[in-house]
């Protein structure tokens, strides 16, 4: 039976991951810090029958202990959103990089060479975006003034026409412009590098606005579901039958039984 920990797996995708494990009949753990940004109650016992030790990734004792047994590494612990303000940045990179540098080291010291990262679709930044006069286009940043004004699309940086927006593949490259994409791009780097240094193997699932049931109230993602949600009702979108407990969990808890090096 192989043993499954699921770090940040008192969360929101990490609840669905570790009941998608639970039946599939791996022996699951969790490994939670409870951070007040994710959680507002204490955390169970137990998640779907694993049960869960609460500690911070920055902590080496304790993942060491935490990683007693383990066979593969589900990681989703992480601060997500946008933050406040840059007071936010060094509690982002603690948390996401640090926390992830420190679970690394423990599993090459424990020598346990499988791990699922859970990235994210922000390190591209903007995306993929053609401008009918001048071809391919990465827009600049949004000015203030077109927010005020309600002007969301971005412009052609050279003419100020409009851009068709266009689709992204894993060659895109990587455009990270929060502290959090910033944060989940060394992620996946600090990872590759633990992988060339170990003969280990890492898959990094880069999620898109994952939503679902026990999707948290109070986050900025629970509003984009929100807004989606109402242009369905009002016949405004396409429907979309995807949910947390779906793609993104299905992906999650099997990736790891086919894993492969970063390029």
């Amino acid at each position: 039976m192989t043993h499954v920990l699921v770090t940040g797996g008192a969360g929101f995708i990490g609840t669905h991951v570790v009941a998608a494990l639970h039946r599939a009949g791996h022996q699951v753990s969790v490994v939670d810090a409870g951070h007040p940004g994710a959680h507002r109650a204490p955390l169970p016992d137990a998640v779907a029958g694993a049960p869960l030790r609460q500690a911070d990734l920055r902590d080496r004792t304790a993942v060491a202990a935490a990683l007693t047994g383990v066979d593969v590494v589900v990681h989703q612990a992480a601060m997500v959103g946008l933050g406040v303000d840059l007071d936010d940045l060094p509690e982002y990179v603690g948390c996401n990089d640090l926390g992830t540098a420190v679970l690394l080291a423990e599993m090459a010291r424990a020598g346990i060479h499988r791990l699922v990262l859970a990235s994210s679709m922000v390190v591209y930044g903007e995306g993929a975006y053609t401008c009918l006069r001048h071809g391919a286009v990465r827009p600049a940043a949004r000015a203030a003034t077109d927010l005020a004004a309600r002007r969301f699309e971005p412009a052609c940086s050279a003419c100020g026409a409009d851009l068709e927006p266009g689709l992204i593949d894993e060659e895109a490259p990587l455009d990270p412009r929060s502290v959090y994409a910033a944060t989940k791009v060394a992620q996946e780097h600090l990872t590759a590098a633990w992988c060339r240094q170990t003969g280990g193997t890492v898959v990094a699932l880069r999620y898109h606005n994952v939503y679902g049931p026990g999707m948290p109230r109070d986050t900025p993602y629970s509003g984009v579901a929100a807004i989606f949600r109402s242009a369905l009702a009002a016949g405004r979108a396409r429907a979309c039958s995807r949910t947390a407990d779906s793609d993104a969990t299905s992906s999650t808890s099997t990736t790891w039984r086919r894993p492969t090096s970063p390029r």
